[in-house]
């Protein structure tokens, strides 16, 4: 971690001095620098810092830092040289997420596929606290026999190191399948039982002073779920509410008054008893839990516009904004008025960059903020209200900020039943967006969608010399529940078609050349790109899968165990009558153009299998056909050396197939 890798201390008092003073400097002369665009490792360079978090004394550090070409948690003061410690976890881990516990200790929640009984794979939990003083480790609830032993659901705020973690004690059926809820402290690992298990109740839910106030539970038979409800510690627990699975309204806060909590919910229409209540939009209200009425309005989102979720305090103890999905200029809206006014003053110097407050010590005096683009990865800045010094803390990628772009823009176009969407396009750099060969990226999920943000893989992309089209079809997240909706029974029918218009709309427009057309995913978009090649044959000049699902009924079953098996297979089912009628590994013998397929063997959301099966049965039968297997990538690439191949094989599969020149 050299001085070169940015963790610097340069201190400006407002943002347009600082690009003066950090702009990066290249060691040869600018003109041998505009000869060509980045080279793949550069696009493939990890983020400095993925994850960052403030301490609460907003003094320490703790992030996802790229070291040595992979990601390790790190404890870092931005002030003391030296002061950096790792934290070295196995390589078959995934992080779930980072929590501290006062100013010393880190808790890291852990995630990994392990076997279980009769030769089954799953996903199995457990929860470390990392010291940053000792350095050392803790673990947390690892002699626990289940397979998720790290469900945190309460951080203290006031120095105190003992936390809520549920967690299941056995994998089979009976009393200790049901988590229980303990009180662990994080300096040595003892814990004393705050509530037993129950049986149906899989999640538990705790106040912002740690009191367990809610619970989830699910009948299995009836499909239905009930949100359980106690005033105080000690009460008993009656119900708040029954409805089917995905329709259960759980709070977002459960507040420490009895009776109300924070929801997030569509309100007008027919949805809403008032008759003139206007048309359906998202709203954070504040209600009484007895009576499901509103007591107050604190935030209402536009038309068409979905909240996509809370924006917690760093602790998770109260909500601090909202974050706005789909055609929203805001992608967060702040509730805090103070936080709100010194987001604005920070945008309003940026010169047509944004700034983004992404943690906040628990006074909120000190802060960490992301400032970039489109198309631009960005820095990470540590700001300090009590005498305005902002100071660069990570250039989050050195060889691409500052370099020549390509252009992002979010445009609208209609499917072919008249059905409006969104799409992010992006033009390579110094092209005019007519007649060029094109990419279509369709995004994984399928609940997701794709935004105005930094995409490494579109950048990179484009850079080569092609229009790049993220199409938001339908059933992607963020445009509102109607268009979500949508997609239900759709997958590999309109949703598919919609992917097809998004390049029928491009070559309307005279931005791209339909007759030189790929389309590129990852996870579900790698199921698009496959059953593309399959179902619509002679649209595509060639197809690339990363990570893809060739088989969804497969895809249902994968890692889920007896805990996430009935929650994905309902999920899943929504999305078509008939799994093996869409799934591409069924017929390989539509396929004419030459596929890609790049898949981990670490992947730990899609089985290696579902790449390693398509390539097989595509040998076969004689199909164009290539496979990157990389024995230690993950699903999301997280090391350079992974994402360096991936890119390399993208580029030179795209150019041997569907040339840009």
């Amino acid at each position: 971690m050299a001085a070169g890798a940015c963790l610097a201390a340069v201190t400006t008092p407002v943002f347009a001095q600082e690009e003066a003073q950090s702009k990066p400097q290249s060691a040869v002369p600018a003109a041998a620098t505009d000869n060509g665009p980045p080279s793949v490792a550069a696009y493939a360079q990890l983020p400095f810092v993925e994850g960052a978090k403030l301490s609460p004394d907003g003094l320490w550090i703790a992030g996802m830092f790229a070291i040595g070409g992979s990601q390790r948690v790190v404890v870092v003061s931005p002030f003391e040289p030296g002061s950096m410690k790792q934290a070295i976890l196995p390589d078959d881990t995934e992080i779930s997420s980072l929590h501290w516990v006062g100013n010393e200790n880190v808790l890291i929640r852990l995630r990994a596929i392990r076997p279980f009984d009769a030769g089954e794979r799953a996903y199995v939990s457990r929860a470390v606290a990392f010291n940053r003083v000792t350095p050392k480790f803790t673990k947390l609830l690892w002699d626990m026999g289940g397979q998720d032993a790290s469900d945190v659901l309460w951080v203290p705020t006031d120095g105190t190191t003992k936390v809520l973690i549920a967690a299941q004690n056995s994998i089979y059926l009976g009393k200790d399948f049901w988590p229980a809820v303990y009180s662990v402290d994080v300096t040595n690992g003892r814990r004393t039982t705050d509530l037993e298990g129950r049986t149906d109740v899989m999640e538990w839910i705790a106040d912002p002073t740690g009191t367990v106030r809610m619970a989830i539970a699910t009948d299995r038979e009836r499909g239905t779920r009930s949100l359980l409800y106690r005033p105080k510690k000690g009460a008993a627990f009656g119900r708040a509410g029954r409805a089917a699975f995905d329709s259960l309204e759980v709070p977002v806060l459960v507040s420490p008054a009895e009776g109300k909590a924070l929801v997030i919910r569509t309100i007008g229409g027919e949805t809403d008893a008032v008759k003139d209540a206007g048309p359906k939009r998202d709203a954070l209200l504040e209600i009484d839990l007895a009576t499901g009425n509103t007591l107050q309005t604190l935030y209402e989102a536009g038309e068409g516009i979905d909240i996509d979720g809370a924006r917690y305090d760093d602790a998770g103890n109260s909500v601090l904004g909202v974050y706005l999905g789909g055609r929203s200029s805001e992608p967060l809206h702040w509730l805090d008025p103070n936080l709100d006014e010194l987001q604005k003053a920070f945008e309003k110097s940026l010169n047509g960059r944004r700034a983004r407050i992404v943690s906040l010590s628990t006074n909120r005096q000190r802060m960490l903020v992301r400032v970039d683009k489109p198309n631009e990865a960005g820095r990470l800045y540590y700001y300090d209200m009590a005498d305005g010094s902002l100071r660069l803390f990570a250039n989050l990628n050195s060889e691409t900020n500052g370099k020549k772009a390509a252009k992002v823009e979010a445009m609208k176009y209609k499917a072919r039943d008249g059905l409006e969407m969104e799409a992010i396009v992006t033009t390579p750099p110094g092209r005019e967006a007519k007649n060029l060969p094109v990419v279509i990226m369709p995004h994984g999920g399928p609940w997701a969608h794709d935004t105005l943000d930094w995409d490494y893989w579109a950048q990179f992309v484009a850079s080569r010399g092609y229009l790049v089209i993220q199409p938001n079809f339908r059933g992607s997240t963020g445009y509102g529940e109607a268009f979500l909706k949508k997609g239900e029974g759709q997958l590999g029918f309109a949703m598919q078609d919609d992917v097809n218009d998004a390049l029928a709309w491009a070559a309307q427009q005279g931005m791209a050349d339909a007759k030189r057309a790929c389309v590129v995913g990852a996870s579900y978009g790698g199921y698009v790109a496959m059953w593309g090649a399959a179902r619509d044959a002679d649209l595509w000049r060639c197809s690339v899968s990363i990570a893809g699902v060739a088989n969804l009924r497969r895809e249902v079953n994968d890692f889920g165990g007896a805990l996430y098996s009935k929650r994905y297979k309902e999920e899943w089912q929504k999305m078509t009558p008939n799994f093996p009628a869409v799934s591409p590994i069924n017929f390989i013998e539509r396929i004419k153009a030459p596929m890609l397929l790049v898949h981990g063997k670490k992947d730990l959301t899609v089985d290696h299998v579902q790449s390693q099966s398509m390539f097989n049965k595509m040998k076969a039968a004689g199909k164009d056909v290539e496979f990157v297997s990389l024995p230690q990538a993950d699903h999301y690439f997280s090391r350079t050396a992974d994402r360096e191949a991936l890119l390399g094989a993208i580029e030179g599969f795209l150019r041997k197939h569907n040339p840009a020149d």
